[in-house]
């Protein structure tokens, strides 16, 4: 029970500085601030955070663990590499989408992280191009894809799911399994996949 309350008190924190990061800045958020938004005084902050910078890490990194498990969970799973990469730019998508706070926190804040969280976070990207380069390289070897660049094809569909928390509204037009659908067959359409119409059955 003990360890359920800390973990809840610890989330309560993150919220709270994800939503006033998100909307003052990094620099214009102080702990004095979340810790009046969350009805405490700062020491309750330094009970699970030593500073502001290592909440800062905690609001960033979490997002790149789980966009590298969504695509190495798809990777690593049966079917072809058409449908798995068809699955791990859905469940990417989704992890996105479903961020998109702590995505524009990260970007705007990057050069604010400790140089050891940024170290962290910067091999998880590397990790996640890797495992996605490897994805598209086993489709290409099978027939399935037409790549002239497997690494570069690789960093431009991470870089064009990553830039949807730019302009993605959860009221716009698209709900979000449509969307995320929608972005899977688009990258199916930049490796040149033959067995597009495959895919539809698999979201």
């Amino acid at each position: 029970m003990r360890e359920e309350i800390l973990a809840y008190k610890r989330e309560r924190i993150l919220e709270e500085a994800v939503k006033l990061f998100y909307e003052r800045g990094f620099t214009g958020t102080t702990l004095d601030d979340i810790a009046a938004e969350l009805g405490v005084t700062k020491p309750f902050i330094y009970t699970h955070f030593r500073s502001k910078v290592e909440l800062l890490a905690a609001l960033c990194k979490p997002t790149i663990e789980m966009s590298l498990a969504a695509v190495e969970d798809a990777a690593a799973k049966g079917g072809t590499p058409t449908e798995r990469l068809y699955r791990a730019v859905v469940d990417f998508t989704r992890v996105v989408l479903s961020r998109q706070s702590n995505i524009a926190i990260y970007f705007r804040e990057e050069k604010s992280l400790a140089p050891e969280a940024l170290a962290e976070i910067n091999a998880l990207r590397r990790k996640f191009d890797h495992v996605l380069t490897g994805l598209l390289e086993e489709g290409a070897a099978a027939g399935e894809f037409e790549l002239e660049d497997a690494g570069l094809t690789s960093l431009a569909i991470g870089g064009m799911i990553s830039w949807a928390y730019t302009w993605h509204r959860p009221s716009g037009r698209l709900k979000l399994d449509e969307l995320c659908a929608k972005m899977a067959n688009t990258a199916l359409r930049m490796v040149g996949a033959r067995q597009h119409a495959r895919t539809t059955a698999v979201v």
